[in-house]
């Protein structure tokens, strides 16, 4: 084993579960992973409500939209490996989760304000920033208020994908990265030395 293998086995056994760290520590630890959290949907809205989208509005969006969800598989991958990594394997996979599903809904809410832009018909009505993301929170969260409903065959399309990755994020991406915090923690402590 070369020393770089041995020292990552040794930072991999040397961690306490979570649960048996003092309670100080583990208030820490969720304080820090909760302010990430919160700051990556901070950071994710500031953006969506001030960067000016009109420059997408030529013609590309179908690239900046494909651009757009191969960002969050991008990310959804890097947090799934950071997780398969980290100490506190399942307090990671909430994390993860935490920053992937804002940014899969700021995706489909600035893709859905510039269909708007394109075509105000698009939609039952038109739409603000504000209403997009509205119109994609509801449609995420499967509550379809109907107030606001596609029209049109490129709205009702990024509908149908929001739909069908909502459903992959939620229902399949969790699973995954409950098991890989799962198979960590489980690899981890079974690794560990019993201690007499």
């Amino acid at each position: 084993m070369t020393t770089s293998q041995q020292r990552g086995q040794d930072e991999y056994t040397a961690v306490d579960r979570f649960d048996e760290l003092p309670s100080h520590r583990r208030r820490r630890l969720l304080t820090i992973f909760a302010i990430r959290s919160l700051a990556t949907v901070v950071v994710l809205l500031t953006a969506y409500f001030l960067l000016p989208f009109t420059r997408l509005l030529n013609g590309k969006l179908i690239v900046e939209f494909a651009a757009g969800v191969l960002l969050v598989i991008v990310v959804l991958t890097v947090q799934t490996l950071a997780t398969l990594r980290s100490p506190y394997p399942l307090l990671r996979s909430v994390e993860a989760m935490a920053i992937t599903i804002p940014l899969f809904v700021v995706v489909f809410s600035t893709t859905h304000y510039l269909i708007n832009g394109l075509d105000p018909a698009s939609y039952s009505e038109p739409m603000t920033r504000f209403d997009a993301l509205y119109f994609t929170m509801t449609t995420f969260a499967t509550v379809g208020f109907g107030d606001i409903t596609p029209v049109t065959l490129p709205a009702r399309f990024v509908t149908l994908l929001q739909i069908i990755g909502g459903l992959i994020l939620v229902g399949v991406v969790a699973r995954v990265l409950i098991s890989a915090a799962r198979f960590r923690q489980d690899r981890r402590f079974s690794n560990q030395p019993s201690v007499p």
